[in-house]
Protein backbone atom coordinates (compact mmCIF):
# COMPACT_ATOMS: atom_id res chain seq x y z
CA UNK A 1 0.00 0.00 0.00
CA UNK A 2 2.76 2.45 0.72
CA UNK A 3 4.22 2.02 -2.61
CA UNK A 4 0.92 2.68 -4.49
CA UNK A 5 1.11 6.15 -1.94
CA UNK A 6 4.53 6.94 -2.51
CA UNK A 7 4.36 9.16 -5.96
CA UNK A 8 1.29 10.60 -4.30
CA UNK A 9 3.18 11.51 -0.51
CA UNK A 10 3.73 14.81 -0.97
CA UNK A 11 -0.31 16.31 -1.96
CA UNK A 12 -0.82 13.71 1.10
CA UNK A 13 0.98 15.46 3.38
CA UNK A 14 -0.29 18.60 2.42
CA UNK A 15 -3.70 17.22 2.67
CA UNK A 16 -2.52 15.87 6.08
CA UNK A 17 -1.28 19.44 7.42
CA UNK A 18 -4.16 21.41 6.49
CA UNK A 19 -6.87 19.20 8.15
CA UNK A 20 -4.67 19.44 11.17
CA UNK A 21 -3.68 23.31 10.89
CA UNK A 22 -7.51 23.73 10.43
CA UNK A 23 -8.20 21.83 13.79
CA UNK A 24 -5.64 23.84 15.59
CA UNK A 25 -7.32 27.04 14.28
CA UNK A 26 -10.64 25.85 15.61
CA UNK A 27 -9.08 24.84 18.99
CA UNK A 28 -7.52 27.67 19.70
CA UNK A 29 -10.27 30.96 18.22
CA UNK A 30 -13.00 28.41 19.49
CA UNK A 31 -14.19 26.35 22.38
CA UNK A 32 -15.25 22.44 22.63
CA UNK A 33 -19.07 22.21 22.81
CA UNK A 34 -20.57 20.10 25.26
CA UNK A 35 -22.19 16.72 24.37
CA UNK A 36 -25.58 17.86 24.77
CA UNK A 37 -25.11 20.21 22.30
CA UNK A 38 -24.26 18.14 19.42
CA UNK A 39 -26.60 17.50 16.80
CA UNK A 40 -25.80 13.67 15.84
CA UNK A 41 -27.46 14.25 12.41
CA UNK A 42 -25.23 16.72 11.11
CA UNK A 43 -22.36 14.63 12.44
CA UNK A 44 -22.70 11.58 10.91
CA UNK A 45 -23.77 13.30 7.63
CA UNK A 46 -20.65 15.71 7.33
CA UNK A 47 -18.12 13.36 9.18
CA UNK A 48 -19.58 10.49 7.06
CA UNK A 49 -19.36 12.90 3.59
CA UNK A 50 -15.46 13.48 5.02
CA UNK A 51 -14.91 9.49 5.94
CA UNK A 52 -16.66 8.92 2.20
CA UNK A 53 -14.23 11.82 0.28
CA UNK A 54 -10.90 9.88 2.09
CA UNK A 55 -12.02 5.93 0.96
CA UNK A 56 -12.94 7.52 -2.64
CA UNK A 57 -9.26 9.05 -2.23
CA UNK A 58 -7.57 5.53 -1.19
CA UNK A 59 -9.50 3.50 -3.66
CA UNK A 60 -8.11 5.55 -6.84
CA UNK A 61 -4.57 5.47 -5.38
CA UNK A 62 -5.23 1.65 -5.07
CA UNK A 63 -6.48 1.52 -8.85
CA UNK A 64 -4.62 4.07 -11.06
CA UNK A 65 -1.25 3.86 -12.11
CA UNK A 66 0.28 7.48 -11.11
CA UNK A 67 -0.52 10.82 -14.13
CA UNK A 68 -2.55 13.78 -14.98
CA UNK A 69 -6.05 12.00 -14.65
CA UNK A 70 -4.97 10.35 -11.16
CA UNK A 71 -3.37 14.06 -10.09
CA UNK A 72 -6.88 15.68 -10.80
CA UNK A 73 -8.99 13.37 -8.87
CA UNK A 74 -6.51 13.15 -5.73
CA UNK A 75 -6.34 17.05 -5.83
CA UNK A 76 -10.32 17.16 -6.20
CA UNK A 77 -11.23 14.30 -3.91
CA UNK A 78 -8.65 16.27 -1.02
CA UNK A 79 -10.77 20.15 -1.93
CA UNK A 80 -14.01 18.37 -1.08
CA UNK A 81 -12.82 16.02 1.70
CA UNK A 82 -11.14 19.03 3.67
CA UNK A 83 -14.60 21.51 2.92
CA UNK A 84 -16.53 18.69 4.98
CA UNK A 85 -13.96 18.09 7.28
CA UNK A 86 -13.83 21.65 8.41
CA UNK A 87 -17.59 21.33 8.24
CA UNK A 88 -17.98 18.89 10.59
CA UNK A 89 -15.50 20.65 13.22
CA UNK A 90 -18.05 22.99 13.32
CA UNK A 91 -20.27 20.71 15.08
CA UNK A 92 -17.74 20.00 18.41
CA UNK A 93 -16.11 23.29 18.05
CA UNK A 94 -18.12 26.89 18.88
CA UNK A 95 -16.19 29.72 17.06
CA UNK A 96 -17.07 33.72 17.80
CA UNK A 97 -19.33 35.44 16.18
CA UNK A 98 -16.65 37.79 14.80
CA UNK A 99 -14.75 35.05 13.15
CA UNK A 100 -15.42 34.90 8.91
CA UNK A 101 -12.57 32.65 8.03
CA UNK A 102 -14.22 29.57 8.66
CA UNK A 103 -16.68 30.03 6.10
CA UNK A 104 -14.03 30.41 3.48
CA UNK A 105 -12.15 27.19 4.30
CA UNK A 106 -15.54 25.56 4.35
CA UNK A 107 -16.92 26.77 1.11
CA UNK A 108 -13.50 27.71 -0.64
CA UNK A 109 -11.98 24.29 -1.86
CA UNK A 110 -15.46 22.82 -2.49
CA UNK A 111 -15.90 23.93 -5.88
CA UNK A 112 -12.45 23.88 -6.75
CA UNK A 113 -12.33 20.39 -5.85
CA UNK A 114 -15.27 20.06 -7.85
CA UNK A 115 -13.98 20.89 -10.69
CA UNK A 116 -10.70 19.08 -10.60
CA UNK A 117 -12.89 16.05 -10.15
CA UNK A 118 -14.75 16.40 -13.16
CA UNK A 119 -12.11 17.14 -14.91
CA UNK A 120 -10.56 13.86 -13.96
CA UNK A 121 -13.50 11.80 -14.20
CA UNK A 122 -13.79 13.32 -17.71
CA UNK A 123 -10.25 12.35 -18.56
CA UNK A 124 -11.01 8.85 -17.40
CA UNK A 125 -14.06 8.59 -18.93
CA UNK A 126 -11.73 9.38 -22.78
CA UNK A 127 -8.93 6.82 -21.38
CA UNK A 128 -12.11 3.86 -21.17
CA UNK A 129 -13.33 5.12 -24.74
CA UNK A 130 -9.44 4.54 -25.82
CA UNK A 131 -9.10 1.12 -24.59
CA UNK A 132 -12.61 -0.10 -25.95
CA UNK A 133 -11.89 1.40 -29.53
CA UNK A 134 -8.55 -0.96 -29.38
CA UNK A 135 -11.04 -3.87 -28.17
CA UNK A 136 -13.02 -3.12 -30.99
CA UNK A 137 -10.76 -3.09 -33.66
CA UNK A 138 -9.25 -6.01 -32.00
CA UNK A 139 -12.60 -8.02 -31.91
CA UNK A 140 -13.40 -6.47 -36.02
CA UNK A 141 -10.48 -8.90 -36.55
CA UNK A 142 -10.73 -11.91 -34.95
CA UNK A 143 -11.61 -13.97 -37.61
CA UNK A 144 -7.96 -14.33 -37.75
CA UNK A 145 -7.45 -15.60 -33.89
CA UNK A 146 -4.23 -17.12 -34.87
CA UNK A 147 -2.36 -13.98 -35.76
CA UNK A 148 -3.49 -12.75 -32.02
CA UNK A 149 -0.99 -13.50 -29.47
CA UNK A 150 -3.11 -15.70 -26.82
CA UNK A 151 -1.41 -14.23 -23.77
CA UNK A 152 -2.11 -10.63 -24.14
CA UNK A 153 -4.07 -10.48 -26.73
CA UNK A 154 -2.55 -8.50 -29.20
CA UNK A 155 -1.40 -8.89 -32.73
CA UNK A 156 1.43 -11.72 -33.14
CA UNK A 157 4.36 -10.79 -35.22
CA UNK A 158 3.01 -12.63 -38.38
CA UNK A 159 0.30 -10.08 -37.83
CA UNK A 160 2.28 -7.09 -37.62
CA UNK A 161 4.33 -8.37 -40.79
CA UNK A 162 1.20 -8.62 -43.03
CA UNK A 163 -0.33 -5.08 -41.72
CA UNK A 164 3.66 -3.76 -42.20
CA UNK A 165 3.35 -4.73 -46.34
CA UNK A 166 0.14 -2.73 -46.22
CA UNK A 167 1.10 0.10 -44.58
CA UNK A 168 4.71 0.41 -46.41
CA UNK A 169 2.51 0.22 -49.89
CA UNK A 170 -0.10 2.83 -48.34
CA UNK A 171 3.00 5.24 -47.11
CA UNK A 172 4.41 4.99 -50.85
CA UNK A 173 0.97 6.13 -52.22
CA UNK A 174 -0.09 8.56 -50.20
CA UNK A 175 3.49 10.10 -49.85
CA UNK A 176 2.68 10.06 -46.00
CA UNK A 177 5.08 8.84 -43.27
CA UNK A 178 5.24 5.71 -41.28
CA UNK A 179 7.66 4.84 -38.35
CA UNK A 180 7.97 1.75 -36.24
CA UNK A 181 8.43 1.92 -32.34
CA UNK A 182 9.63 -1.09 -30.09
CA UNK A 183 9.61 -1.07 -26.59
CA UNK A 184 11.58 -3.82 -24.70
CA UNK A 185 10.90 -4.95 -20.88
CA UNK A 186 14.04 -4.59 -18.58
CA UNK A 187 15.01 -7.66 -16.63
CA UNK A 188 11.83 -9.72 -17.80
CA UNK A 189 13.66 -13.24 -17.13
CA UNK A 190 14.67 -11.97 -13.40
CA UNK A 191 10.63 -11.27 -13.09
CA UNK A 192 9.85 -14.60 -14.39
CA UNK A 193 12.21 -16.16 -12.24
CA UNK A 194 11.47 -14.35 -8.71
CA UNK A 195 7.71 -14.80 -8.68
CA UNK A 196 6.87 -17.60 -11.53
CA UNK A 197 5.69 -17.14 -15.05
CA UNK A 198 2.51 -16.53 -14.06
CA UNK A 199 3.27 -13.57 -12.33
CA UNK A 200 5.30 -12.45 -15.48
CA UNK A 201 1.97 -12.92 -17.29
CA UNK A 202 0.74 -10.49 -15.53
CA UNK A 203 3.10 -8.18 -15.94
CA UNK A 204 2.64 -8.22 -19.59
CA UNK A 205 -0.67 -8.09 -19.63
CA UNK A 206 -0.77 -4.88 -17.36
CA UNK A 207 1.85 -3.97 -19.64
CA UNK A 208 -0.22 -4.34 -22.95
CA UNK A 209 -3.34 -2.59 -20.99
CA UNK A 210 -1.03 0.69 -20.09
CA UNK A 211 0.44 0.90 -23.60
CA UNK A 212 -2.81 0.90 -25.36
CA UNK A 213 -3.50 3.77 -23.07
CA UNK A 214 -1.04 6.15 -24.31
CA UNK A 215 -1.61 5.36 -28.16
CA UNK A 216 -3.33 7.13 -30.62
CA UNK A 217 -6.50 5.00 -31.99
CA UNK A 218 -4.89 4.89 -35.46
CA UNK A 219 -1.54 3.35 -34.13
CA UNK A 220 -1.24 -0.69 -33.76
CA UNK A 221 0.32 -2.41 -30.89
CA UNK A 222 2.08 -5.68 -31.34
CA UNK A 223 3.52 -8.57 -29.39
CA UNK A 224 6.63 -9.31 -31.50
CA UNK A 225 8.19 -11.90 -29.53
CA UNK A 226 8.12 -12.76 -25.42
CA UNK A 227 8.70 -9.11 -23.46
CA UNK A 228 8.98 -7.15 -26.84
CA UNK A 229 6.62 -5.03 -28.45
CA UNK A 230 5.95 -3.12 -32.12
CA UNK A 231 4.00 -0.21 -32.54
CA UNK A 232 2.90 1.02 -36.33
CA UNK A 233 2.34 4.45 -36.50
CA UNK A 234 0.93 5.62 -39.66
CA UNK A 235 1.55 9.31 -40.40
CA UNK A 236 4.12 9.81 -38.05
CA UNK A 237 7.93 10.79 -38.76
CA UNK A 238 10.97 10.47 -36.76
CA UNK A 239 11.03 12.89 -34.62
CA UNK A 240 7.43 12.58 -33.10
CA UNK A 241 8.08 8.71 -33.15
CA UNK A 242 10.92 8.82 -31.09
CA UNK A 243 8.96 11.33 -29.11
CA UNK A 244 6.14 8.56 -28.31
CA UNK A 245 8.73 6.02 -27.54
CA UNK A 246 10.09 8.16 -24.50
CA UNK A 247 6.78 9.09 -23.33
CA UNK A 248 6.04 4.95 -23.46
CA UNK A 249 8.70 4.53 -21.53
CA UNK A 250 8.37 7.15 -18.61
CA UNK A 251 4.62 5.88 -18.59
CA UNK A 252 6.22 1.73 -17.54
CA UNK A 253 8.07 3.69 -15.10
CA UNK A 254 5.11 5.08 -13.48
CA UNK A 255 3.19 2.00 -14.05
CA UNK A 256 2.41 0.77 -9.69
CA UNK A 257 2.12 -2.73 -10.89
CA UNK A 258 1.88 -4.89 -7.43
CA UNK A 259 2.40 -8.63 -7.45
CA UNK A 260 -0.52 -10.81 -6.88
CA UNK A 261 0.94 -13.64 -4.20
CA UNK A 262 2.54 -10.58 -1.84
CA UNK A 263 1.06 -7.24 -3.19
CA UNK A 264 4.84 -5.68 -3.67
CA UNK A 265 5.09 -3.18 -6.02
CA UNK A 266 7.65 -3.95 -9.27
CA UNK A 267 9.55 -1.20 -10.71
CA UNK A 268 9.79 -1.80 -14.16
CA UNK A 269 11.24 -0.12 -17.04
CA UNK A 270 11.77 -0.36 -20.53
CA UNK A 271 14.21 0.02 -23.78
CA UNK A 272 12.43 1.48 -26.62
CA UNK A 273 13.85 2.56 -30.31
CA UNK A 274 12.11 4.15 -32.89
CA UNK A 275 12.50 4.28 -36.75
CA UNK A 276 10.88 5.69 -40.03
CA UNK A 277 10.14 3.66 -42.71
CA UNK A 278 12.19 3.56 -46.04
CA UNK A 279 11.32 2.33 -49.29
CA UNK A 280 12.71 -1.57 -48.23
CA UNK A 281 10.78 -4.42 -47.59
CA UNK A 282 8.91 -5.25 -43.91
CA UNK A 283 11.93 -7.49 -43.12
CA UNK A 284 14.72 -4.62 -44.08
CA UNK A 285 12.37 -2.32 -41.88
CA UNK A 286 12.26 -4.72 -38.50
CA UNK A 287 15.81 -5.43 -38.87
CA UNK A 288 16.80 -1.74 -38.91
CA UNK A 289 14.39 -1.48 -35.42
CA UNK A 290 16.20 -4.60 -34.21
CA UNK A 291 19.78 -2.80 -34.74
CA UNK A 292 18.44 0.38 -33.32
CA UNK A 293 17.55 -1.31 -30.25
CA UNK A 294 20.59 -3.02 -29.89
CA UNK A 295 22.06 -0.15 -29.62
CA UNK A 296 19.65 1.62 -27.28
CA UNK A 297 20.82 -1.14 -25.02
CA UNK A 298 24.16 -0.79 -25.62
CA UNK A 299 25.92 -0.02 -22.02
CA UNK A 300 27.64 2.97 -24.53
CA UNK A 301 24.09 4.45 -25.09
CA UNK A 302 23.00 4.08 -21.52
CA UNK A 303 25.92 6.21 -20.12
CA UNK A 304 25.54 8.36 -23.13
Amino acid sequence: MFSVLKPHRWKLAALLVAANLGLLLHLACGELKPISEWVWLDIVGEGGSALLALIWLALVLKSRPAGRVTNYLVLGLSGIFFSWWIDSLDEFIRLPDSITWDHWLESGPMPVGMVLLTLGIYHWHREQLAISAQMEKRERLFREHRLFDKLTPLGSADYLKRQLADSLVESVAQQQPLSLLVLDLDNFAAINQAYGHAEGDAVLQALSHLLLLNLRHQDLLCRLAGDRFVVLLPNTGERQAQAMAQELQQAVQALAHKTRQHGERLQLSACTAAVMALEETPEALLKRLNLALARAKSPLAKSA
